[in-house]
């Protein structure tokens, strides 16, 4: 128990400096990487509760997948982040009041979770005693909130096509294929007979 409880501090603290170091670090690039060391701890912390589907997912997902996005979108795009950051103190009494607010609300999810009388059979039988977490999980996913669950698909999928419109530039001098174009196309356009003598070339 005393364990489990120093890592939990080790990496919950871990967690928060990577936090910070993301919306503080000056280079893009590290601010990936800090969020890559974030989803990391996150991912032991999930662990240390018992949820282990969680916590691959959170490695597998976002640092195999969403925060190498991040990587390869902030080294492709060329913006200048010296003059998105020129008006950031105006926007800092704002940014403070939101963070107020979401902390608040996150302490009143905690309290009311911790005084709520049904904590202790929650803690106690977090999942069903005959069946793994990852099964649970997948029961509740696929019936119960199937429909949330394709939702966010779908959402997910916007933002993919809405990332490939944004990154896609089409310059002038380079060749691209045209499927249309090359399924479209006659035998004539494609093949040119000639009459070849002996000893001589095209």
């Amino acid at each position: 128990m005393l364990a489990a409880t120093i890592a939990f501090y080790v990496f919950a603290t871990v967690l928060i400096g990577s936090a910070l170091l993301v919306v503080s670090a000056r280079n893009p690039v590290h601010s990936v990487l800090f969020l890559i060391l974030a989803f990391f701890n996150a991912a032991a912390l999930f662990v240390l509760l018992g949820a282990e589907f969680l916590a691959m997912v959170l490695v597998v997902v976002y640092v195999g997948a969403v925060a190498v996005l991040f990587l390869f979108v902030v080294m492709m795009l060329d913006i200048d982040f010296a003059e998105l950051r020129q008006g950031f103190l105006q926007y800092a009494p704002l940014g403070i009041l939101l963070c107020a607010v979401f902390f608040l609300e996150l302490a009143a999810v905690g309290f009311g979770w911790v005084l709520s009388p049904a904590v202790e059979t929650a803690a106690k039988y977090p999942t069903p005693a005959d069946i793994t977490n990852t099964e649970a999980i997948g029961l509740i996913m696929y019936t119960q909130f199937v429909h949330v669950f394709q939702g966010a698909g779908m959402v997910l999928l916007v933002a993919m096509i809405g990332a490939i419109v944004l990154t896609l530039r089409h310059r002038e001098g380079v060749k691209r294929q045209d499927v249309a174009a090359q399924v479209g196309r006659k035998r004539e356009e494609a093949v040119e007979l000639r009459k070849v003598r002996p000893g001589e070339g095209l």
